[in-house]
């Protein structure tokens, strides 16, 4: 089964109103081609040099999410034309992010990153780092970024009851953020949750997006 067909039977599984991006590392611009021929409009990268490698040469209207981990030094480079950043995981960050999107004159949609899992190697915000970030003075005072929702990767686990305590965790907390800080703006409705082994327990706990990779493209392409 190729590319197409595999994208034809993960739609099928995702409820409306459930975002799919096609996480592209690792695989060639020829294979992103190939899924936005069959109508796929989002993808996601994780690295950018790989992102701003890809971006030039793939069609223009392709709405680039980055989801891995950005260091503050790198964010000019995909300021120009990211759509959201699911990888905000400290005020610092943020605020370079608000930075670089005022030079290139854009707003750019930003989700936090919460630490859910329980491995050490992740990276993420506890709830209260999170709400602190929200409630600032330095959030309040900037103007071209925008807090969406949060994201979360949960342990790399065959125990998929940890798996969806830890989905359901974070929807919790993002119900209690909704309806602390962002009860009245719509624009706070995102939870980025589910990869290619779990996607189908995050949209049963609450996911509005998950990021596909191996079981759209097959294994990664190593370099």
């Amino acid at each position: 089964m190729g590319i197409k067909e595999h994208l034809e039977e993960i739609r099928k599984t995702l409820p409306a109103g459930v975002k799919l991006i096609a996480v592209s590392k690792t695989h060639p611009a020829e294979e992103i081609i190939e899924l936005y021929d069959c109508g796929q409009r989002i993808f996601g990268e994780n690295r950018v040099q790989e992102l701003t490698a890809k971006q030039p040469v793939c069609p223009g209207d392709i709405e680039w999410h980055f989801i891995g981990h950005l260091q503050t030094n790198k964010v000019k480079y995909i300021a120009p034309f990211v759509s959201v950043i699911h990888s905000t995981d400290s005020l610092n960050l943020l605020q370079e992010i608000n930075k670089e999107a005022a030079k290139n004159n854009r707003v750019i949609d930003c989700l936090l990153e919460m630490y859910i899992a329980t491995e050490e190697t992740k990276f993420g915000l506890s709830a209260d780092e999170a709400i602190a970030i929200i409630q600032s003075a330095q959030y309040a005072a900037m103007e071209n970024v925008r807090i969406c929702g949060l994201m979360g990767m949960a342990s790399f686990t065959d125990d998929t009851a940890l798996v969806r305590s830890e989905f359901n965790g974070l929807k919790n907390v993002f119900d209690t953020i909704k309806k602390l800080d962002f009860k009245d703006k719509a624009a706070f409705a995102e939870l980025s949750m589910g990869m290619s082994s779990d996607y189908r327990i995050a949209i049963e706990e609450g996911s509005t997006i998950v990021r596909l990779g191996t079981v759209l493209f097959g294994k990664r392409n190593y370099k």
